[in-house]
């Protein structure tokens, strides 16, 4: 029996990011592209025996809940669970709370070394199950590929996944501003803006993938957040801004932020840029995968 499995969980960007108004369940519905990129968190998931899950994080101190263990219990409910119990050492490589779905992909991340621990195959339904106790954008990543990476239009609250074809030609400058903004705060003033009758005008969403095959520079995609989030906080305005002064074609934030990225076809211009930037920004270089 497999005693110890070592996972990379990748970030993800939004290409799109369209917010509808709050349902009656609580949640927003939206329509996104999703992709993966090249960064990652990493998780040493062993057996142990002691039942449960338990979880390390050198970086970063985790509330006692977090998408691992919701992950974990729901995979339990549904699957069972033959070994004792695991313990997970999660080693951080994407920023925490910047809108580039780190908590849920390493959630999607676990249930695939789960599955391989365990000797089971979940389900698409068991999948859905999984996601929706753990987090909206697990959706997405519980349907990437079986190495974790993958693109797709997402819809409904993000349970609506439909796999489309990769771009792979395309490189991301990320830049992370010194902003804290959770993504409670940030549905909090999409609220706020749709009580006062403020709506930002975004692409159809059969338009998307149209639009994502099209060359960068003829990009029409749009977030919600990023409006109401660069008036909340200038530096996520000033990081588009300078990305787009340095020659950057298409610039947004990834979610409900604040990350943001740069999008380019050729890696020495984004390198360029990147030296550009360095000074002023904690920049990263990624490709989209």
């Amino acid at each position: 029996m497999i005693r110890e499995i070592c996972a990379k969980a990748y970030a993800k960007v939004n290409f799109g990011l369209n917010v509808l108004p709050e349902r009656g369940d609580g949640f927003h519905n939206l329509e996104s592209i999703f992709q993966t990129i090249d960064l990652y968190d990493e998780l040493i998931v062993k057996v142990t025996e002691v039942p449960g899950i338990s979880v390390e994080c050198a970086s970063m101190k985790l509330p006692e809940k977090n998408t691992l263990t919701s992950a974990y219990q729901a995979f339990c409910e549904i699957a069972g669970c033959p070994v004792s119990g695991v313990n997970v050492n999660l080693v951080k490589g994407i920023p925490s709370g910047g809108g580039l779905g780190g908590g849920s992909s390493d959630a999607a991340a676990l249930v695939r070394v789960l599955e391989k621990l365990c000797s089971v195959k979940l389900s698409f339904e068991q999948l859905q199950y999984v996601a929706s106790k753990t987090g909206s954008d697990v959706f997405f990543f519980m349907h990437c590929d079986e190495d974790g990476t993958g693109c797709a239009l997402v819809s409904g609250r993000g349970e609506v996944v439909k796999k489309i074809k990769p771009r792979k030609d395309l490189f991301l400058l990320l830049i992370f501003p010194d902003v804290k903004s959770s993504t409670k705060e940030a549905y909090a003033l999409i609220d706020e803006a749709f009580a006062k009758g403020i709506k930002v005008k975004c692409p159809l969403f059969d338009q998307l993938e149209l639009i994502y095959n099209h060359p960068v520079e003829q990009w029409t995609f749009i977030n919600t957040f990023t409006p109401i989030i660069m008036n909340r906080y200038p530096a996520v305005y000033n990081a588009i801004g300078d990305l787009k002064k340095a020659g950057c074609s298409y610039a947004e934030m990834s979610g409900s932020g604040s990350t943001v990225f740069g999008v380019f076809t050729l890696r020495q211009q984004a390198e360029c840029v990147s030296n550009l930037l360095a000074a002023a920004w904690n920049c990263k270089l990624v490709r989209v995968m």
